[in-house]
């Protein structure tokens, strides 16, 4: 285990913060470029020794605190039944959801989370190859992101098909709840020490529709697993969490980079805070690249150990395609150099 994340996890005061980043395994790393040519994305996920391999890259690279499973949110829409296919344009979903009878179809929680049991043979060989100084963490989709991927195969616009079949979700929880929180159990049984609920599609409704719709199911995972589940929701505001979600037994919560990240630290009172540097400017070239690191990095580092403890540092949102390397080293040598 990582003593930076476990004191993250633990609010303890320290002055360097443990960084990792969502997608820290993926297309911009020459190493997953090297394995991806060799291998589909589905065999990367499936084959536990090369999930395993595709996580130990960044690691060994870039040294970030933290290793992540290398899979992806939507293969229980596949054990369900929904039939999923990876290609170069992104994934595809053979049937989408269009009414209750679809729901009905599904395959039985059972029979769908055996399918699932790829991730823990994956966790498991990660755990392995890793180093002992390093922390390991699992993820599955947030339940609305599912369900707005089940609707529409993806979740970009404004999700009208989703919001117009939203009476749906609650009949989508009754097949879904219970596989994620199996999901979720599996992960912790195999070697992570966190499971992530990554809520990428949650920022596209309002703060009355995600506290009618979302956050019951939510707030029932952070009660079955008190300490031990992190959420990060892709776009939402300060007004979507009211203090009975605050206050949840949430291991930590990640915020994107539309939030000031000072001001969460100040608000957040138990738990990690993970972010949330803009991702999109590791695009920039390396002098500017150095100054908007520096200039998110001035506030942080002029507030106490005190008054940043919980913090893991990260991005607002996943590393793109084609980030520069260069800069990903920078972010993770400058972090340390500024923060000691």
């Amino acid at each position: 285990m990582n003593r930076k994340f476990i004191n993250a996890l633990e609010r303890r005061p320290q002055p360097t913060p443990p960084i990792w980043f969502m997608r820290q395994a993926g297309r911009y790393h020459s190493h997953y470029q090297g394995m991806r040519s060799k291998n589909s994305f589905d065999q990367l996920c499936r084959q536990p020794e090369l999930a395993a391999e595709v996580a130990l890259g960044p690691i060994r690279d870039f040294d970030f605190d933290v290793s992540i499973l290398f899979s992806d949110i939507l293969y229980p829409l596949d054990a369900v039944g929904l039939g999923l296919s990876y290609s170069d344009q992104g994934p595809k979903l053979e049937k989408q959801v269009r009414d209750l009878a679809d729901i009905r179809a599904f395959k039985p929680v059972e029979e769908a989370f055996a399918q699932l049991s790829f991730q823990g043979e994956a966790l498991r060989a990660t755990r392995e190859l890793l180093p002992k100084d390093k922390s390991l963490i699992g993820f599955i989709g947030g339940l609305w992101t599912l369900f707005v991927y089940s609707i529409e195969g993806g979740h970009s616009g404004s999700l009208v098909e989703s919001k117009k079949r939203a009476p749906l979700f609650p009949e989508f929880l009754k097949v879904f709840e219970p596989l994620m929180e199996a999901n979720i159990r599996m992960h912790l049984d195999n070697g992570a020490e966190v499971v992530m609920i990554f809520d990428t599609a949650a920022g596209e409704v309002s703060p009355a529709f995600f506290r009618q719709y979302l956050a019951p199911a939510l707030l029932r995972f952070a009660g079955r697993f008190p300490g031990r589940l992190g959420y990060y929701s892709k776009g939402t505001q300060a007004a979507f969490f009211d203090e009975a979600f605050v206050s949840a037994p949430w291991a930590g919560r990640g915020f994107d980079h539309r939030w000031d990240i000072t001001r969460a630290l100040k608000d957040t009172k138990k738990g990690f805070v993970q972010g949330n540097f803009d991702q999109g400017l590791l695009h920039m070239e390396a002098g500017d690249f150095d100054r908007a690191l520096d200039l998110y990095l001035e506030p942080l580092a002029e507030m106490t150990t005190e008054e940043r403890a919980g913090w893991v540092c990260g991005l607002g949102h996943g590393v793109l395609p084609k980030t520069p390397e260069r800069n990903v080293r920078r972010f993770v040598d400058r972090v340390r150099e500024v923060l000691k």
